[in-house]
């Protein structure tokens, strides 16, 4: 898989979510880690999205999990490591943890699928767009020039979000090789559930946004049964891109999670 790889110390897997690529991952998570030494980040691109290819044998979400899970023992080997996933990539993420339960440090999942995998059954809220502050100075016409999807998404509507889903959303959606994903996409739910087994005692962080009509809030509190030591946010304010909406409380959180996860 492709990836872009930053710093040293403490390896820190995150993963993006479907259809994005790396730099979504890049764009929410540098800023903090540019101020905290000692971490190596590791920013790949899931098959099919960004610059990783996916040939006709990767077909399913288990394949998606079976690179991943190459992808951890070709760049971070025998080493624990801490991992990050948003969306379908903190789906992904809880499955890796069970994996490597001894070895993942802690568990942070940003806007994440919760108990229930496809759309359909997923109870979410209806969208709303709560704040718009266009900057007539700086770009009197961003709402105008906005992608649709975005617009379509977004609780926060300001040049700021719109510029930062223009580049760090929008190029993984353009890159995508749609019909590699249609093909995953008949696979999606695991075999095994990512819960299956003991609880995952080390550190965790749940952070959910109470306007995120794409993946909701309600299917993650259900998972905190295996998470006993996680922190669990529903962000007002915050819809599926939750870390542009809610930059400030983002990072904080975040930080606040590396310090109990690098506790003995």
């Amino acid at each position: 898989m492709h990836f872009v790889e930053r710093g040293s110390g403490t390896p820190v897997l995150a993963v993006h979510g479907w259809t994005p690529d790396h730099r979504l991952m890049l764009g929410c998570l540098e800023p903090l880690f540019e101020r905290l030494p000692g971490y190596r980040r590791l920013y790949p691109d899931l098959p099919a999205m960004g610059n990783s290819p996916a040939p006709p044998e990767i077909a399913s979400s288990d394949d998606l999990l079976a690179e991943l899970d190459r992808f951890v023992g070709e760049r971070i080997g025998d080493e624990p490591f801490l991992l990050i996933g948003e969306s379908y990539g903190g789906y992904l993420a809880r499955a890796l943890a069970r994996i490597h339960r001894d070895r993942v440090r802690g568990l942070a999942l940003i806007c994440p699928i919760g108990t229930k995998v496809e759309q359909a059954e997923r109870t979410v809220p209806p969208h709303e767009t709560l704040r718009t502050e266009p900057d007539l100075e700086a770009d009197p016409d961003f709402l105008a020039n906005a992608d649709p999807e975005f617009l379509e998404m977004a609780v926060v509507r300001t040049p700021e979000t719109w510029r930062r889903h223009r580049d760090e959303v929008q190029p993984g959606l353009d890159a995508a090789d749609a019909e590699a994903m249609a093909r995953i996409r008949r696979r999606w739910v695991l075999s095994c559930d990512p819960e299956d087994g003991p609880p995952f005692e080390r550190p965790a962080l749940i952070l959910t946004g109470r306007q995120d009509s794409t993946v909701g809030y309600a299917d993650q509190f259900a998972l905190l049964p295996h998470y006993p030591r996680a922190t669990y946010a529903v962000l007002d304010v915050a819809g599926h891109n939750l870390q542009l909406e809610q930059s400030a409380l983002f990072e904080a959180l975040v930080a606040e999670w590396l310090e109990r996860a690098g506790e003995p």
